[in-house]
Parts: C-alpha cells; sequence; structure tokens
C-alpha cells in the first residue's frame, strides 16, 4: 500500500501462527508504535520498534489505525492485505443487504450456470443454485444445510466459479475420513474430466488440484499444507466443520486458524454449528471472517432476541432446511424406564460419591463424573469393567475404584444377574418388534462395553457391529445394507454419527443412551432421515431414559442447545427435535452450562 518513493513507517504482516499481526517501525515511530498497541487489549511489545496483536481484535477495530501519524508510509503484507479486504468486502455487503439494498456484485440463481464454466456439467437443485448464488456474493462463506442437501456439490461449484474467473486454481479440503468417498465421487462425476485430487496420507501430490486431508493429521501437516496453499491461488474448504468449533484454544482449529489466511477463498460446510451455543458460531465464523465474525456473532445474541440475533447473521451464511427438502417428519419417543431397586440403589451411592469430589475448576473430573453416571444409568456393571482401548479419548475411563468397606462395593459386588439393565430389555423389545414387522434397527449406545452386551442379547437377528475397532467395518455395513437375516446395527455416534446414509434400508432409531453433545445428536438422528427418503416414509426414533438421574439432566441441555440453533438457523425443524413426546414403555462434551447443571444434579459445587 505504498509506493517506492514513500518510507515505510508501519508494516504489518503474520507471525507464523498466522493468528498475530506483527507491527513493525522506525526508530522514528517508536513512540507512536508504543501507544498503537496499548490501545488493543491483546498488544504488546516484542521489542522497542516491533509490537504484536491478535489479529481478530486487529481485524474488528481496523480504525484504531487511523490514528497512525504517517497514513502513506503504512505497508501491509500481500496475504494479510488480501485477507483484511475480503473481511471488510463481505462486512459492508452484509451491512448493505441488512439496509434492505441489493449489494453491490449480487449473484442470483439465474446467473450461476453462466458462471461455472465449460468444464461443470453437475446437475444442481433450485436449493443448490440459490446457495451458490449467495455464496458467491460474499468473498467467503458458510453453508450450513441439513446433511443430505448437496454441501459438498454447492462447495465445489462455488470452487468451479472462482476458477474460471481466474481467482483460484486449487482447493484444499478438510473433512473426516468417512467424508473421501464423497469428495472422490463429486470430483470425478461434476466436471467434463475429473479433478486430480489427492488424499495427504504420507505422501504427498505437489500437482493435485483437490487436496484433502483429515482434522486428525492437520497439525502435523501444517508446514507441508501451507507451501502447497502458497504455491498458487487457493480456496481451502472445512466440512463438517464443527469438528474445529474450539477455535484456536483447539489442536484442530488452531491448525485451521493458521491456514486460513493463506487461502484466497474460505468457506465452512455443516449442519450443526452452534451445538453448543454462541462460543462455537463465534469461533465458525472467525474463520471465515476473522475478528468480523466474532464480533457479529457476540453483539446478536447480546441482547438474548434470537429471532434478532438470526435476522442479523442470516447475511452471513446459507442452508437449506430439511423441510425445503421436503422431507416426511421423523416421530421422535421418549421412553422412560425403571430401575430395578439395586440399581437404583447403586446410582444413588455413586451420586454421593460424587459429589463430594466434584468441583466445577477440574474439568477432567467432572467428565469422568459424566461419564460414570451415564454408565450407571443404562448399566451399573459398566462401571467396573471401565474404558475401552478402542473408544476415542473423550470416552476411555479406568474403572471405578471403590473402597471394600463401602457401600457401594458392596451394592456393586452383590449386583444380581436378574436385574439386567432395563435400558438393554427395553432395546431388544423395540428390536424384535421391529423385525417382526421386516423393518431394521439402528441402535445408538455410547459405550463399547454396552455395544458388546447388547450383540449378544441380538444375537438371533444377526447384529452388526460397528465401533473404533471394528477391524471390517464396510463389512459390517454391507451385511446390515444387504443381508435380510442382519436386522440391527449397533454402533455408537463418536463412530458413525457422520458421513454414512441408511435411510436407504433401515428407518428405525433406538438410542440407549445420550450424551451432551447435540451437534453428534443431530448428526446421528441424519444417518438414517436424510434427502432420498421415498415419500410417506415413517421415520421413528426411540430415546431411552431413567427417570431421575443424569439421563433428565442431558436431555434438558439437549433442548437448550437444539432450541439455541434452530432460533438461530432460523429452522423449527431443529427446534422441534428438542419436543420429545413420552411414551410409556413396553418392556458426554460438557460445556460451560452443561457443568452447571451436572454439578446441581450431583448437590456438588
Amino acid at each position: 500500500m505504498t509506493d517506492n518513493a514513500t518510507e515505510t513507517s508501519l508494516h504489518l504482516g503474520f507471525d507464523e501462527t498466522r493468528t498475530r499481526v506483527v507491527l513493525r517501525t522506525t526508530d522514528q515511530y517508536q513512540q507512536d508504535l508504543v501507544r498503537l498497541a496499548a490501545r488493543f487489549r491483546t498488544g504488546g511489545q516484542l521489542g522497542p520498534l516491533a509490537a504484536s496483536i491478535a489479529l481478530d481484535e486487529l481485524l474488528a477495530d481496523l480504525s484504531v489505525l487511523s490514528g497512525w501519524p504517517h497514513h502513506q508510509g503504512v505497508e501491509w503484507a500481500p496475504e494479510l492485505r488480501n485477507l483484511v479486504a475480503g473481511v471488510v468486502q463481505d462486512a459492508n455487503t452484509v451491512k448493505e443487504r441488512l439496509a434492505g439494498a441489493k449489494p453491490q456484485g449480487e449473484v442470483t440463481p439465474d446467473d450461476v450456470s453462466g458462471l461455472l464454466g465449460e468444464t461443470w456439467k453437475g446437475e444442481l437443485s433450485e436449493f443448490q443454485l440459490r446457495d451458490i448464488a449467495k455464496l458467491l456474493t460474499l468473498q467467503h462463506g458458510a453453508n450450513f444445510s441439513v446433511p443430505g442437501a448437496g454441501k459438498t456439490r454447492v462447495a465445489l461449484a462455488v470452487y468451479a466459479a472462482q476458477k474460471a474467473q481466474g481467482r483460484v486454481s486449487r482447493v484444499l479440503v478438510v473433512c473426516p475420513k468417512s467424508a473421501y468417498e464423497s469428495w472422490r465421487y463429486e470430483t470425478a462425476v461434476c466436471f467434463s474430466y475429473p479433478l486430480r485430487t489427492h488424499v495427504l496420507d504420507g505422501s504427498m501430490d505437489q500437482w493435485a488440484e483437490v487436496l484433502i486431508v483429515n482434522y486428525e493429521r492437520l497439525d502435523r501437516s501444517l508446514a507441508t499444507l501451507a507451501s502447497w496453499l502458497k504455491s498458487g491461488p487457493s480456496m481451502i474448504i472445512l466440512d463438517e466443520a464443527h469438528r474445529m468449533k474450539l477455535g484456536a484454544r483447539g489442536t484442530y482449529g488452531a491448525a485451521c486458524m493458521a491456514l486460513g489466511p493463506l487461502a484466497e477463498r474460505r468457506m465452512i460446510l455443516t449442519g450443526t454449528p452452534a451445538p453448543n451455543g454462541s462460543k462455537d458460531l463465534e469461533n465458525l465464523l472467525g474463520f471465515v471472517w476473522p475478528g468480523h465474525g466474532q464480533r457479529t456473532v457476540v453483539q446478536a445474541v447480546a441482547g438474548g432476541d434470537l429471532a434478532y440475533a438470526s435476522s442479523v447473521l442470516r447475511p452471513l451464511f446459507t442452508r437449506t432446511t430439511k423441510q425445503e427438502l421436503g422431507l416426511p417428519p421423523v416421530w421422535l419417543r421418549m421412553r422412560y424406564v425403571e430401575m430395578p431397586p439395586l440399581h437404583n440403589e447403586i446410582y444413588s451411592s455413586l451420586v454421593g460419591g460424587e459429589s463430594s469430589r466434584a468441583s466445577r475448576d477440574d474439568l477432567s473430573s467432572l467428565g469422568k463424573t459424566a461419564l460414570r453416571l451415564l454408565m450407571a444409568a443404562t448399566s451399573p456393571a459398566l462401571l467396573l469393567e471401565g474404558g475401552s482401548r478402542y473408544e476415542p479419548l473423550a470416552y476411555q475411563l479406568p474403572p471405578l475404584e471403590v473402597p471394600e468397606g463401602s457401600s457401594l462395593y458392596s451394592l456393586l459386588q452383590n449386583l444380581p444377574d436378574y436385574e439386567l439393565s432395563p435400558k438393554y430389555k427395553e432395546a431388544v423389545a423395540i428390536v424384535a418388534e421391529n423385525a417382526a414387522r421386516g423393518r431394521k434397527t439402528l441402535v445408538w449406545t455410547t459405550f463399547v462395553r454396552s455395544l458388546t452386551t447388547l450383540e449378544q442379547m441380538l444375537e438371533k437377528y444377526s447384529p452388526a457391529v460397528v465401533y473404533g475397532g471394528t477391524p471390517d467395518r464396510d463389512e459390517q455395513l454391507r451385511r446390515f445394507r444387504e443381508d435380510p437375516s442382519c436386522m440391527v446395527l449397533i454402533s455408537n455416534p463418536a463412530t458413525l454419527g457422520e458421513g454414512i446414509s441408511l435411510h436407504q434400508i433401515c428407518h428405525d432409531a433406538v438410542y440407549v443412551d445420550r450424551d451432551f453433545m447435540a451437534g453428534r445428536f443431530l448428526q446421528s438422528l441424519d444417518r438414517i432421515h436424510r434427502l432420498g427418503l421415498a415419500p410417506g416414509t415413517d421415520t421413528r426414533v426411540t430415546v431411552l431414559a431413567v427417570r431421575n438421574t443424569i439421563d433428565e439432566v442431558v436431555t434438558a441441555r439437549l433442548d437448550q442447545k437444539l432450541e439455541f440453533m434452530g432460533k438461530i438457523l432460523d429452522d423449527p425443524t431443529v427446534q422441534q427435535l428438542a419436543d420429545l413426546q413420552e411414551e410409556p414403555a413396553v418392556a458426554a462434551g460438557l460445556a460451560p452450562n452443561d457443568i452447571e447443571a451436572l454439578l446441581s444434579h450431583i448437590g456438588g459445587g
């Protein structure tokens, strides 16, 4: 932003993490730099002639730079200048939309086909054309459409349009492993020739046009990915972007935030953008629009009027709802089962023990407490088995250490076999009833011991079982889909909650237990309720719970999270999922408010 004849008085560029901006000056402006850095909460001196400010804060209040005494001498590093220009342009577009004006350069659905370039051949629905037009009107974008709405194809269409205009020439896709198949398929069928696609799995194809990497590999591949993004004008797409909802506080989020500024265009895809409330949304939109995204969310929800917040945030994202897709409704039912007396005693004793050592400041301890109570509400026998090396880290738990002389020890030792978990009995009864009608059932449960126990109890229905340690996952899924004798699939949302479609052959799901993670619950629901369902299909979901246990705490918290997300997204379907209809029985991710609810349940804190 300076010419050769103008002396540089202030240079702004990224630090190595690209989450902070380094400001450098000359001796003449040393005191001016000190005063400038002091105006930012995150500002700090790196030396006499250098200071550092968090990127988000700088972008949230660029006007502070107007106080610099030598305007003509301000110089921006190209990557930072591009990022600032894109964020400012999108902020102005949103402002025009909210004022009721037509933004300059607005793209309409009718314009889209003419922008995609000669090599595009993928078919696009009315909703996809609408979403593409909105995303192309902005420099960067967020697609919060429900699973099955074709977010992958929409993202590739945006890429095709940008490529046709010469703005980008390659795209980095960050996604779960379960989504690889979808990206490979769409990059092959949407263009007149398959795009050169490479999955980063140790080797590297420098000439790939589409580079795919999973979230787990991001952190250790940062240098490789940064080099690839810099070697040509690039687009970056985060698929299932809720994986980085912790933002810079999480490993995935920090890696994404470091790579984002290197791309000419940033886009996020997720059907569950705010599983724990507004903080998740701040971090997601903060990746797309650093500074502006966070500030917009904070200001929108500050007054507590979610209808107003939705109207303010709506110009920043696009969403196709299940209602718009014309999906038949899903019937959600809550079945409360009664604990046998000894189970009840064990649960009460456990609650008493946990309350004495609960502390709101020890998140690790509280997480274990929540998991133990979820186990005890399902089957106290799980407490003695502990965790499994196959389960994701959040669900690994050592066996409960119970002093031999305690009442809880005595109760656990005397747990008779005939006091079988009422949840297991109920799940078996539902599967049996469905099987008698020729309907297959998907059974969800958090813990591996529950999976293996139910596998034995449901042996006559040739169950397929999928969890983290399953060696033949594809074969298990094939059996469930194709073998008429396999009437039940048992899995957990952590393993199978994303990236799999079962709606063609299964219309019944049972939740033996649920944790506090609203996003995971919504994602798992979508395995059997998504685009492609035949009209009039009866999709039935049953949630099992035990009264006066942590199950009721989880239900209340999920209700609040789903209500928040539904109102923010202006999607009544999500809000309806929080309202489970209770019916009679026939036979854990802790957010701050989850902690309060848990402490209230156990009487701690």
